[in-house]
């Protein structure tokens, strides 16, 4: 493979007509970090004009894929001294980067080795396929600290998913591995433990091989399908997040979360 890109907390190569981009923030469990959230929408938009590449396959490490946005990351602190139009102007990275991934006109494979959790949720879901490892695990835990699951994710997970399936997935915060979200429809097949890599890739050579015009014109069709009304509601996930992001609930939930107890919640 050879690397064509620079970044930070991304590896980036290309083999052949695909491309592989995957987490490297191994200190960090992959966490998304202001800067890789930057860079991924960076890398995204970079190969969307590259008519050389068919397929993209997105990976993190053998032992996870991402623990979610980075509450730790210096870039995220001193918030509360912002305006509300900073603050506003902040929260889309997320949903930039998850809008980035979903407007490649290259099909998009996800490689998930153990936990996907939160803002990885999200990344994933804005791929075209999904392909799990044994002992891959996906959690949405946004809701149980306080917060609504944003980013522009409920349309996908509802079009990936169906209506019941995504509001489980969202409101309960459970686990759910591979083997039973590929019964759900967010993994679209189980590897061996340790080869989703390998299987994500056998799917990008297919794609590879496939005449790339009526490949990137099916592909937009079909999303532009699905999710025909997203445009209409989801602008608003940011500003219920700056509203739930300021509730007491949330202070709460992270506090519980960090001290290991069950939370309260009052609807403050």
């Amino acid at each position: 493979m050879s690397s064509d890109f620079s970044y930070e907390t991304l590896l980036v190569t290309l083999d052949g007509a695909v491309a592989v981009v995957r987490l490297n923030r191994p200190e960090k469990r992959n966490a998304l970090s202001v800067k890789m959230i930057g860079e991924l929408t960076d890398v995204a938009r970079d190969l969307k004009t590259r008519t050389d590449i068919h397929a993209i396959v997105l990976a993190g490490s053998d032992q996870i894929f991402s623990a979610g946005a980075d509450l730790t990351d210096p870039d995220r602190q001193g918030e509360t001294k912002r305006t509300l139009l900073e603050r506003r102007q902040r929260v889309l990275v997320g949903p930039d980067m998850c809008d980035a991934w979903e407007a490649l006109e290259q099909v998009t494979i996800a490689a998930v080795e153990g936990p996907c959790l939160g803002g990885g949720v999200a990344l994933v879901a804005a791929c075209d396929f999904r392909i799990a490892g044994e002992g891959a695990s996906f959690r949405l835990p946004e809701v149980a600290l306080g917060i609504n699951m944003s980013w522009h994710s409920l349309p996908r997970l509802v079009a990936i998913m169906g209506v019941a399936k995504a509001k489980r997935f969202a409101i309960f915060c459970e686990d759910a591995c591979a083997a039973h979200d590929k019964a759900w429809g967010l993994a679209d097949e189980v590897a061996p433990k340790g080869g989703a890599f390998s299987e994500a890739m056998a799917w990008a050579v297919k794609v590879a091989a496939l005449p790339p015009v009526p490949v990137r014109m099916s592909k937009e069709a079909i999303n532009r399908i699905a999710l025909a009304g997203a445009a209409s509601t989801i602008h608003m996930d940011r500003d219920q997040f700056l509203l739930t992001a300021g509730s007491e609930d949330f202070a709460e939930g992270v506090l519980a979360f960090l001290e290991k107890r069950d939370p309260t919640f009052k609807g403050n």
